[in-house]
């Protein structure tokens, strides 16, 4: 094969001997082979974690309930929250978090109280196994609380005679 280039022309021309063609190709030209625009760089290594919910009084799983992911980096920003249901085993897996951030978790289940905890993504994988209790009571500030000092009857104001009118 032949190749001749012409001054003038950005183009090769190659000559085919045995079909007696000749074929343009363009040329490369040297800001092409360069590389430009932004370099790569690889996102950040990820924890896998997998939690387990189940029922605390027989340790079945629970199936469908919402596992709520809220992501907060090293900063301390906030990353958004991801919601996924568990599965019939009570299994939630999500892989997104890098490692060396923090989660926030919190699991809503029909019938169980709320459960929330912080939980550091250190390794590749990280495996929770939640227990969901049943619902507690509710707080109300109408009862009496040996912590507080207010609430229930007894902190009530009585009045000094039966003439007094409220204001």
């Amino acid at each position: 094969m032949a190749s001749l280039i012409s001054p003038g022309s950005m183009l090769r021309r190659v000559a085919v001997s045995s079909l007696g063609l000749f074929i343009a190709v363009p040329l490369l030209l040297s800001a092409q082979t360069e590389k430009r625009g932004r370099k790569y760089t690889p996102p950040p290594p990820t924890c896998k974690i997998t939690v387990i919910v189940t029922k605390g009084s027989t340790g079945k799983p629970v199936e469908n309930a919402g596992v709520v992911f809220h992501p907060i980096d090293k900063d301390g920003k906030d990353g958004g929250n991801m919601e996924l249901k568990t599965n019939e085993e009570g299994k939630a897996e999500l892989d997104v978090i890098p490692v060396g951030d923090t989660v926030r978790l919190q699991i809503i289940a029909h019938g169980f109280q709320t459960y929330g905890a912080d939980y550091v993504a250190d390794t590749t994988t990280k495996e929770i196994a939640v227990k969901m209790l049943p619902p507690g009571h509710q707080y109300s500030i109408y009862e009496k609380h040996n912590d507080s000092q207010r609430g229930g009857e007894d902190e009530a104001p009585k009045p000094s005679d039966d003439s007094a009118q409220p204001h």
